[in-house]
């Protein structure tokens, strides 16, 4: 059982930065692939950024260059740092955890625990 609490949302201004933290409990952490996704309302569910258990990053298309994603083992924390942010970034950001069984994947429908959710609101 891996438990995933989200924090770190609000209400920012177009051009504005957040921070998303994502507490993670249960074991082996570091051997999880771990990774943020969104969803704006009528919308899919989409890859905002993973980081893979052996360290390796992967970026949504829309958010490279604007968002960096970083993890700390030791805490067992997830990370998203969201600079230059838009309006079109608006949506509940999800952290997710997947055991790698095999092949790591950019597809939410792959990974195994899901956060509660954490509300992204960008202005103007």
């Amino acid at each position: 059982q891996v438990q995933l609490v989200e924090s770190g949302g609000g209400l920012v201004q177009a051009g504005g930065s957040l921070r998303l933290s994502c507490a993670a409990s249960g074991r082996t952490f570091s051997a999880y692939d771990m990774g943020w996704f969104r969803q704006a309302p009528g919308k899919e569910r989409d890859l905002v950024a993973l980081s893979w258990s052996g360290g390796q990053t992967s970026y949504g298309d829309s958010v490279r260059g604007r968002f960096t994603i970083a993890r700390d083992n030791a805490k067992t924390t997830l990370y998203l740092q969201m600079n230059s942010l838009k309006p079109e970034d608006t949506a509940v950001y999800f952290c997710a955890a997947r055991i790698r069984y095999g092949l790591g994947s950019r597809d939410p429908k792959d990974y195994d625990y899901w956060g509660q959710g954490t509300q992204v609101t960008v202005s103007s």
